[in-house]
């Protein structure tokens, strides 16, 4: 595999293996370090901080996986797209909808279609 992919594949992993775990781990703490977003001890909304959180961390190891498993690289290259760009698509609704989020988020933004587009690349060439 090219060392392009490597890298993508691995920093993409990485940052969803990272912030998948952290959040899962302690979400009222990470958000509001991370996000600037305070999280109250709300049951039912720290059941669904979880829940994505976890799909994070799962699309994270798929994502890994895929650098080390020539036989899921595609796999791996499609998980991690819909994700950022997922979340990236959900972000640009939500400012347009709802307003301007906070420079972390923004940032967040910036990190999901950045990473998200280099995925698409990478697998467009895999593809083509």
């Amino acid at each position: 595999m090219e060392i392009v992919k490597i890298v993508i594949l691995s920093l993409s992993g990485a940052l969803l293996l990272f912030v998948g775990s952290t959040r899962l781990i302690n979400p009222i703490k990470n958000y509001l370090k991370n996000s600037g977003i305070k999280l109250n001890k709300d049951v039912d909304l720290l059941n669904e901080v979880r829940g994505v959180s976890a799909l994070m961390l799962c699309g994270g190891v798929i994502t890994i996986l895929g650098i080390v498993i020539p036989e899921i690289t595609t796999a791996s290259f499609i998980v991690a797209t819909l994700i950022y760009i997922g979340f990236a698509i959900g972000r640009i609704i939500s400012i347009n909808v709802d307003g301007k989020p906070n420079k972390q988020i923004v940032q967040g933004l910036v990190f999901e279609l950045v990473l998200g587009s280099a995925n698409i690349y990478c697998l467009l060439t895999i593809m083509l």
